[in-house]
């Protein structure tokens, strides 16, 4: 059973009635991350594909409100058109995860989808100020505002972002957004071994230069020789400016390429949507959050493990790895690292039968799991909203 509500207030009657028939329902945005976490079975989809459009946009207020089956590229068109733009860079995964479909707003906040910017401007989740959304008794609530002004009180948006849809079916979000940068230039060093290449990523978000990305793809991944980037963005004289600077102060690890125009967009686009690790397809790929400074650390110990190729972002705090899918793909000693290095692993892609197999989602905690299980008891009582998603039996 398919069902598409064309506004808020059919969506809660919707789920209302699936509460009184306890329907396990799937809630599905653009349809471009289905693959991800624990396969699941349901009677009904819940889809927010008609809930569409831009809402709310007050260009001098910087603040955007889009219902949430509204199409990524249909919002970033209209805010580049003031010459705006949202902060966290939203990463899209189809060639990745080789999904068909059209990313959508109500996805990436599921998500709490956020790309090589983050480490300047936040997450997805920092920059949302306002949410609605219907629960699992089919109440229709809001959170936030629409104004920065009035984001007062308890912010439950924060903990709906990144809920993967197990909480809530979202309807409406509302973003502040900055304006686009005039130009941008990387830094392109060439030929670093990993830890050198992170180390210096890291010194070089500790100066006053302000990188907007800091990335390392190492030998043949997306080329022959390791590539250590930097991207600068803003006013093209300050950036000519802080690239110099930057330049000079990391001469002696190698001398920088610049890389400017669309060839620089492309480059941080390829880093932003894991393109380099996305073939070959049958590979799991794994996404690691660590503390930066020991991404390069976690990522050899690994690989002492294991085979697999890697991706640095957020100067070594966001660690990608492709492995083999043989037997678990690496889970036990892939999470064992992360641990102890202070992070934990999300498998983000992995063929049905290993997503059945293994805990895509990093186990928590015991006293944490009781936390969540009385947050989805709060939000969705009856268990309707893509039940066993994250973990088998919620």
């Amino acid at each position: 059973m398919r069902l598409e509500p064309a506004s808020e207030a059919e969506a809660a009657t919707l789920v209302r009635a699936l509460a009184r028939d306890r329907t396990p329902t799937r809630i599905e945005g653009g349809a471009t991350r289905q693959a991800v976490g624990r396969p699941i079975q349901t009677a009904a989809t819940l889809s927010s594909r008609k809930l569409a459009g831009i809402t709310l946009y007050e260009p001098a207020e910087m603040v955007v409100a889009a219902r949430t089956g509204t199409p990524l590229a249909e919002l970033e068109a209209a805010l580049a058109a003031k010459g705006q733009m949202l902060p966290f860079e939203p990463p899209d995964h189809r060639v990745l995860l080789g999904s068909a479909g059209e990313p959508t707003v109500g996805g990436v906040v599921a998500g709490n989808l956020s790309g090589p910017r983050r480490l300047a401007a936040g997450a997805c989740r920092d920059a949302l100020i306002g949410l609605r959304f219907v629960d699992g008794r089919g109440e229709l609530l809001r959170t936030g505002g629409r104004v920065m002004k009035n984001v007062t009180g308890l912010d439950l948006g924060k903990l709906l972002c990144g809920s993967w849809g197990t909480l809530a079916f979202l309807t409406e979000a509302t973003f502040k957004v900055l304006p686009r940068p005039e130009a941008e230039l990387t830094l392109l060093f060439e030929g670093l071994p990993d830890d050198r290449a992170v180390a210096l990523l890291c010194a070089a978000m500790g100066t006053p230069f302000g990188p907007s990305g800091a990335a390392h793809l190492p030998a043949g991944v997306g080329a022959p020789r390791a590539r250590t980037v930097l991207r600068l963005e803003g006013f093209a004289e300050s950036i000519r400016y802080r690239a110099d600077r930057l330049a000079d102060r990391f001469a002696e690890h190698a001398r920088a390429e610049r890389i400017e125009g669309e060839a620089s967009a492309a480059l941080w686009r390829a880093i932003r949507d894991v393109e380099p690790l996305a073939e070959p397809h049958g590979r799991a790929v794994w996404r690691l959050s660590l503390p930066p400074k020991r991404g390069a650390e976690a990522a050899a110990a690994i690989r002492a493990e294991r085979a697999c190729n890697v991706l640095y972002d957020w100067s070594g705090g966001l660690v990608w790895l492709a492995t083999d899918e043989d037997e678990d793909a690496g889970c036990a000693p892939i999470r064992a690292i992360a641990r102890r290095f202070g992070g934990h692993a999300l498998l983000l892609r992995g063929s049905r039968e290993l997503r059945a197999r293994i805990a895509p989602f990093h186990p928590v905690a015991d006293r944490v799991r009781a936390l969540e299980a009385e947050i989805a008891k709060t939000f969705d009582p009856f268990g309707l909203f893509d039940p066993g998603l994250r973990a088998a039996g919620t």
